[in-house]
C-alpha cells in the first residue's frame, strides 16, 4: 500500500464536498441574512428623507444616515456644513459621504471574507469546496478595486470626525443652554464605537507604523501601533457592532422626530 503522505500519489479524490459535520453553512448563511437586513434597513433610511432630526424639540439630534446633511431640503438646523445638493428624491441628503462609507465597508479586510463567504460561496467555510471552477482572487476588475480600501479610510476618518461634531453640537439646546439626554448617550456611545471600527483598520495599523524596520526608534509610533494591533484583534467584533449601533442610534432619533417617543432627558 502507498503512503498517504507521497507527494506523488496526488490528492486524495473525495466526492464529498467536505468531511465536516459541524453547521459550517451557519456562519455564512447567519451572515448573509443579516447584512440584507441591515443593507434593507439603511437604504429605506438614506432615501426616506424624513424623520432624522429633532426639529420639533429644544435638543439637537441628527442621524448618521443623514450627517452631513447637504441638500437644501434638509432642516437648515441640521445643515452644519452647508446646503448644495439639489432636494431630488432620489438622492439621499448625505450623498456626498455616503458612498465613500459603503465602500469603506465593502472593503473591509473582514467584510470581505464574510460577503465572499455568504454571497460568492468562495469558499463558504474553511474545508469546504467553493462551487467555483476558476479563482482570480482580487487580480481582476470588479475585486481589484478592493486594493483602494487604504484610500477610503481615509475617507471614513474625515466622516468619524464630522460625526464626532455632531455629537458635540447635540449637547447644546437650540437655546444655547447645554442639554444631555438618553439620545446624547447613545450618540455618543455610537461615535466612539465608530472610531474603534475605523482605527482598529487594517489600513490603519499599517499607516502607523507598518513599514517601520526599528520600532525603538519611533517609540510613540510603536505605542500607536501596539494600541491599533489590540484593536484590530477586535476588528470583526467592531464591524458588527457598529452596523448595530448605527441601526440602534438611526431608529432611535427617528422615533423621537416621529413623536413615536419622548427623549429622556437628564440635564435640560
Amino acid at each position: 500500500m502507498s503512503s498517504t503522505t507521497d507527494a506523488s500519489a496526488g490528492r486524495a479524490q473525495i466526492a464529498e464536498r467536505t468531511l465536516r459535520t459541524d453547521r459550517w453553512w451557519f456562519p455564512p448563511l447567519r451572515d448573509a441574512i443579516l447584512l440584507v437586513l441591515w443593507v434593507a434597513y439603511a437604504t429605506v433610511r438614506a432615501f426616506q428623507q424624513d424623520w432624522y432630526f429633532t426639529a420639533d424639540q429644544n435638543y439637537n439630534y441628527l442621524t448618521p444616515f443623514y450627517s452631513p446633511c447637504f441638500s437644501v431640503g434638509c432642516v437648515p438646523e441640521a445643515s452644519h456644513f452647508g446646503q448644495f445638493l439639489p432636494d431630488w428624491w432620489f438622492l439621499p441628503y448625505a450623498a456626498i459621504t455616503l458612498p465613500f462609507l459603503l465602500l469603506f465597508r465593502l472593503t473591509c479586510y473582514y467584510y470581505r471574507k464574510a460577503y465572499y463567504r455568504a454571497f460568492w460561496l468562495s469558499p463558504p467555510a474553511c474545508a469546504v469546496a467553493e462551487p467555483h471552477r476558476t479563482y482570480t482572487g482580487e487580480t481582476r476588475f470588479p475585486l481589484i478595486a478592493q486594493n483602494l480600501h487604504r484610500y477610503f479610510f481615509y475617507a471614513a476618518v474625515i466622516i468619524s470626525v464630522i460625526n464626532t461634531y455632531d455629537v458635540v453640537v447635540a449637547f447644546i439646546n437650540k437655546d444655547g443652554s447645554f442639554g444631555l439626554g438618553l439620545g446624547n448617550l447613545i450618540l455618543l456611545a455610537n461615535v466612539i464605537l465608530l472610531w474603534a471600527y475605523t482605527i482598529s483598520c487594517h489600513s490603519c495599523r499599517n499607516i502607523v507604523a507598518g513599514r517601520l524596520n526599528h520600532f525603538s526608534k519611533h517609540p510613540l509610533r510603536y505605542k500607536a501601533w501596539t494600541f491599533v494591533s489590540k484593536l484590530n484583534a477586535r476588528h470583526m467584533e467592531l464591524a458588527w457592532t457598529t452596523l448595530a449601533s448605527l441601526a440602534i442610534t438611526d431608529f432611535y432619533i427617528m422615533a423621537v422626530s416621529a413623536g413615536w417617543i419622548s427623549d429622556l432627558r437628564i440635564v435640560g
